[in-house]
């Protein structure tokens, strides 16, 4: 189904225009039939029902809904004037009915070819004959034929003159049945999200009180207007032979009556003077207990939700304040918990979480790459990578906003996330001999929180916000089980962390343990990697021999994401050397051969045995994990 905005001026035949016989089973489903409740207006033209039936949704029988409210506008206050004021029964009030009653009779009529959506199997039932026997069957049929019959013109007819009584006035009451119609307009209106919905339920208060007025306004009047003798009466006292003044007169006394009543004012100067005045008062006034306690309600709880985040805001500001002072936590903290509550209640339309956390996962990965794509494409870490891998790794990012000030990183804690900055800017610094020492900056799609996760080690810095920041984190886990089956854009990281550590500065190197054994080692993997090619094609191009892949002492292992250990120079229960106390930190190599070969580059002696921190032998490399500490001698 699609929407549409456009307007038409065509006549009411439109409505009935020939539709195709196709059934709407396969389109009419549960979810396009609440659209329009919310504010959507479906174009009927893509709907394929049977001929001369109309759609309950299309714009235009909207258009005519609302035209038949404000005719329930009139008739509403109409009714009950025309009930107390007897001379309003003739002349340009009478013509006026009639025209109404018109339009109402032109809707009954359309009710019968009007679709109608079945409760049990949410399709639109679009049958000629079980559309008119659910219409005639209902009470609406019968109190919407006898709230459009002009009985006194009827009566006219058949008898040749008007009646004088009030019985064919009490039975034009009738017509505020069609007061239904102004109650389905709010319903609707309050749940369409293009209208504000304080304004539509003060407004749908405003016509309550105002009926309520009107209504017990022209019940004084006929009240008074019925009673011998009429100057006993609460507005006979007022005003004398009141039944051939003005109708306007007597409208204004019994308005302002009904309002000072329904308030609880009082002034004494109108007042209730025979027994019918009273019993009626003692109702009228019974029943606005009720209606006050209504719109206090309501008004009470429109306001109290438009200042409850501002509630909850104080409440939990509060609560910091308490626990802060309780637990004499040092100022700098305390500010930064109150920047940081500030912020989620000030950006909460902005949380992607709150407001995405009840939307399928389809939908809510579809907005994050939206959002997040383009930045995490344009990291240093994930330059040059698959297009798969990029989709991976922003479904499973989680944005958050950081106010100034605030730590995303704490030097020394375990990496459990690494972040990429979407906007605004953070320091990079560490602590030496207790103060503070900023080592660089970082802006937006720069990575911050890397180094600790590839390399596993507790975070080597400090990350502080200068300014509101947003980021995105991905989990040390997810990444591993994302990155580790891709081995090709796996080997692309590791290329693009590599090149981005050697163009660190010196002073931030000497920060993260290992770093420098570890592009130490890198280059000589590199320089030996470019040795065997050399020598490959050496091979080849003497036809000495024919090598397609890799050395048969290869262990497939190298095509996996990179293991890394730290590797002794002595036995597990020797002491080891000044410079061998925290080991050395290498990637698996392929081979055993290759694992001795390099132990020999580290620590200047050969080595024949390979032992676990538990002393026992390392035989094959498919046993060693990643971490692992292993002694060579």
């Amino acid at each position: 189904m699609e929407e549409t905005t456009r307007s038409s001026s065509a006549p009411l035949p439109w409505l009935l225009r020939r539709r195709s016989s196709q059934m709407i089973n396969n389109i009419t489903s549960v979810s396009s039939s609440l659209l329009p409740a919310f504010g959507t207006v479906i174009d009927d033209e893509h709907l394929p029902v049977k001929k001369y039936v109309i759609i309950p949704y299309d714009y235009r029988y909207r258009w005519w809904q609302t035209l038949l409210v404000v005719l329930v506008l009139y008739s509403a206050w109409a009714s009950p004037f025309e009930l107390a004021f007897k001379k309003a029964t003739t002349g340009g009030f009478m013509i006026i009915d009639l025209v109404v009653d018109a339009f109402f009779a032109i809707d009954i009529i359309l009710t019968f070819f009007v679709a109608y959506l079945d409760k049990t199997t949410y399709l639109l039932v679009d049958d000629h004959k079980k559309i008119a026997l659910r219409y005639v069957k209902t009470l609406w049929f019968p109190m919407d034929v006898a709230s459009t019959l002009p009985f006194q013109q009827i009566y006219r007819i058949f008898t040749g003159k008007l009646h004088q009584g009030q019985f064919f006035n009490c039975l034009n009451l009738l017509r505020l049945w069609r007061l239904r119609r102004f109650s389905d307009l709010f319903k609707r209106l309050e749940k369409d999200i293009r209208f504000s919905y304080f304004w539509t339920r003060l407004f749908k208060l405003i016509s309550v009180i105002l009926f309520v007025v009107h209504s017990a306004g022209c019940a004084y009047f006929w009240l008074a207007a019925h009673h011998n003798p009429p100057d006993h009466t609460w507005i006979g006292l007022e005003v004398e032979d009141f039944k051939h003044r003005s109708i306007w007169l007597g409208y204004t006394y019994s308005i302002y009556w009904s309002i000072v009543t329904l308030t609880t004012v009082g002034y004494g100067d109108l007042h209730a003077v025979n027994t019918g005045e009273k019993v009626f008062n003692m109702f009228y006034m019974l029943f606005n207990i009720g209606l006050t306690a209504y719109i206090i309600g309501n008004m009470t709880n429109l306001i109290v939700h438009s200042a409850v985040r501002t509630f909850f805001m104080r409440d939990a500001i509060n609560q910091i304040l308490r626990y802060a002072s309780k637990n004499r936590l040092p100022e700098g903290l305390k500010e930064q918990m109150l920047a940081h509550m500030q912020l989620k209640f000030k950006t909460a339309e902005l949380q992607q979480e709150e407001v995405l956390e009840g939307l399928p996962k389809a939908i809510r990965s579809s907005i994050a790459q939206h959002l997040f794509r383009n930045t995490v494409e344009n990291s240093y870490l994930t330059k040059g990578v698959s297009e798969d891998l990029i989709t991976l790794l922003v479904s499973e990012m989680k944005a958050e906003y950081y106010p100034p000030k605030m730590e995303i990183i704490l030097q020394n804690e375990i990496p459990t996330d690494f972040y990429i900055l979407v906007s605004g800017e953070v320091d990079v610094l560490t602590y030496k001999n207790g103060t503070e020492q900023i080592l660089s900056k970082l802006g937006s799609q720069e990575v911050a929180g890397e180094i600790g996760v590839i390399f596993n080690i507790p975070q080597p810095f400090t990350v502080r916000t200068k300014r509101l920041s947003q980021v995105i984190r991905m989990s040390h886990h997810h990444f591993k089980q994302i990155v580790q089956p891709q081995s090709e854009d796996g080997k692309i990281i590791i290329s693009n962390f590599v090149q981005y550590l050697k163009e660190l500065k010196k002073e931030m190197l000497q920060e993260i343990p290992f770093s420098l054994e570890f592009l130490d080692d890198m280059n000589i993997e590199h320089t030996e990697e470019n040795e065997e090619i050399q020598n490959l094609a050496a091979l080849n191009s003497d036809g000495d021999a024919s090598v397609t892949g890799r050395p048969e002492t290869s262990h497939p292992i190298s095509s996996k994401y990179p293991i890394r250990v730290i590797i002794h120079g002595h036995h597990p229960n020797d002491n080891p050397t000044e410079g061998d106390t925290l080991g050395k930190l290498i990637h698996l190599p392929d081979s055993i051969e290759d694992l001795f070969r390099l132990a020999e580059k580290k620590f200047g002696k050969e080595g024949k045995t390979i032992l676990m921190e538990d002393g026992s032998e390392v035989e094959e490399l498919v046993a060693i994990r990643e971490n692992d500490h292993l002694h060579i001698f």
